[in-house]
C-alpha cells in the first residue's frame, strides 16, 4: 500500500482508502485535547527512538560494507560506486 503522508491533515492522510465509509466500524470516541497531545508526543518519542535505531543499523551496515571493500581492494579488485 502506497501511503502518502499529508502533514496538513494527519487524520485524512492516515485513513485507509480501501475501506468503504459504510463498512467502517462506529466512530472513534472523542478524547480530550490533553490526551491527544499526549498521544502525539508519545508517537513522536517512539518514532524518534526507532529512527535512532535505524541510523545505528545503517552505520553498522556501512562499516561492514567498507570492510569488504577494503579487503577486495587488498586483493586487487577495483570497485566503482554506482551512480
Amino acid at each position: 500500500m502506497d501511503l502518502k503522508i499529508n502533514k496538513e491533515d494527519l487524520e485524512k492522510a492516515l485513513k485507509r482508502k480501501d475501506v468503504k465509509p459504510e463498512a467502517k466500524k462506529e466512530e472513534m470516541p472523542q478524547i480530550s485535547r490533553e490526551e491527544e497531545i499526549g498521544f502525539h508526543k508519545g508517537c513522536l518519542n517512539t518514532l524518534a527512538a526507532e529512527r535512532n535505531e535505524l541510523f545505528k543499523m545503517i552505520q553498522t551496515v556501512e562499516a561492514i560494507m567498507q570492510a569488504h571493500l577494503k579487503r577486495l581492494e587488498e586483493l586487487g579488485v577495483k570497485i566503482q560506486a554506482e551512480k
